[in-house]
């Protein structure tokens, strides 16, 4: 069972910049990562970074958020915010365990969210 608790939303102007974190507790987390949930949208990867710390990031967040982690709480360095970055942003672990030597992979774990509101 992971849990992960999130901290870091708001409100800002644009141009402006924001820190989310996220910490899991838990163990056998390999990859975790960053989704948004805009009003009227479905949710989106915004950024993921794995175990061995190899990041990839969505096209319209390339250059002006950084994901990072240590251990198992990651971080969303979000710079020149823009109102379309507007949206519920949720943490996601994935937890991998050995089954007769097969590795699964359960990506169902979230967080309770955080919003972050860019105004123009």
């Amino acid at each position: 069972q992971v849990q992960l608790v999130e901290s870091g939303g708001g409100l800002v102007q644009a141009g402006g910049s924001l820190r989310l974190s996220c910490a899991a507790s838990g163990t056998s987390i390999d990859a975790m990562g960053w989704y948004r949930e805009a009003p009227g949208k479905q949710r989106e990867v915004v950024a993921r970074i794995t175990s061995g710390g190899t990041a990839n990031y969505a096209d319209s967040v390339k250059g002006r958020f950084t994901i990072s982690r240590d251990k198992n709480t990651v971080y969303l360095q979000m710079n020149s915010l823009k109102p379309e970055d507007t949206a519920v942003y949720y943490c996601n672990a994935e937890v991998v365990t050995m089954r007769y030597g097969i590795p699964e992979y359960n990506t169902d774990n979230w967080g309770q969210g955080t919003q972050v509101t860019v105004s123009s």
